[in-house]
């Protein structure tokens, strides 16, 4: 399934970003737990240049911990300021503000010499849903910026200044004009980055069947109370749920949309448990591009 979206917002937002970034001190750049890699736009990078990065490994409470902790070891090595949170709760804020107030170290020292205060300017970053806004809200106290659990709701640059003298940037999400790696594209697609109305949701379901069981077959029979057999094909374990829920259409033929939205939708709403669908040892398969291995195969013939 070759998996594509990248709207004009996108470009306007990152133009926006290229802009913006001068009168940045730090960024902070949200991450879904469950793909955190994934979450990681190559476009992205190339705007922030040497600008200090706060890795915010968002939504802990839908992830597995083992997992989480690994990837935040990772992104510590390689010199990074991480914070692991559920930015629904209250003590988000706190440790953003102590994050920041730690990459703008230098900053804070240079003026405090002079015995001049000054306001920290913090730009948020991260693709669509991965929970930027409402980490915002959280910041503020209060909503001030507009939310929603589907991909691409803020569409422009929103500053917000908190008690604390920190400004806060909130940016678009922003994925990249081209997926490079077929099951990075899957995994957004799984957490709600990309757009419902771009994707086939039966065949994603399949792939998205094929990595659970993978990963562990039980989870799929503690959610829809069957047996999942060595030697099923991901297609009869789509039945399966269907048939679980009672998703049948006229005749007894299962109805594989409802049945594929089912799943989906459980997977967002946390209800298969806690899932993290990235390991460190997954960067190989993550990271090689297989739009150029398409091309050399296509030359090769």
């Amino acid at each position: 399934m070759i998996i594509q979206w990248y709207p004009g917002h996108m470009t306007k937002a990152l133009r926006m970003m290229e802009k913006e970034i001068a009168v940045v001190d730090c960024i902070i750049y949200v991450l879904d737990a469950r793909a955190p890699f994934s979450c990681m736009n190559p476009k992205l990078h190339s705007v922030i240049g040497d600008k200090p990065i706060i890795y915010a490994i968002n939504k802990i409470d839908m992830a597995e911990e083992k997992k989480v902790k690994e990837w935040a070891e990772y992104f510590s090595k390689k010199g990074n300021t991480v914070v692991i949170l559920n930015s629904t709760l209250s003590g988000a804020a706190k440790k953003i503000e102590s994050a920041i107030r730690t990459a703008c170290q230098n900053k804070i020292e240079k003026y405090l010499a002079k015995n001049v205060t000054t306001t920290l300017r913090a730009m948020v970053v991260g693709v669509p849903n991965c929970g930027k806004s409402t980490l915002i809200n959280n910041l503020c106290g209060k909503a001030r910026t507009v939310t929603g659990n589907k991909a691409g709701v803020t569409k422009g640059k929103q500053w917000v200044r908190i008690a604390s003298g920190i400004e806060i940037m909130d940016t678009p999400g922003t994925l990249w004009p081209a997926f490079d790696n077929d099951l990075v594209a899957k995994h957004l697609a799984y957490i709600g980055s990309i757009k419902e109305e771009v994707l086939d949701i039966p065949e994603l379901s399949l792939d998205f069947i094929a990595e659970i069981i993978d990963m562990d077959p039980m989870i799929l029979t503690k959610r829809y109370n069957f047996e999942v057999k060595e030697g099923m094909s991901n297609l009869e374990v789509l039945e399966n749920i269907c048939k679980s829920r009672g998703l049948l259409m006229k005749g007894g033929e299962y109805d594989y949309d409802k049945g594929a939205y089912a799943l989906m939708t459980d997977f967002n709403k946390g209800k298969l448990g806690c899932i993290t669908l990235e390991k460190v040892s997954d960067l190989k398969k993550l990271t090689v591009n297989h739009r150029a291995n398409r091309k050399q195969t296509k030359e090769e013939k």
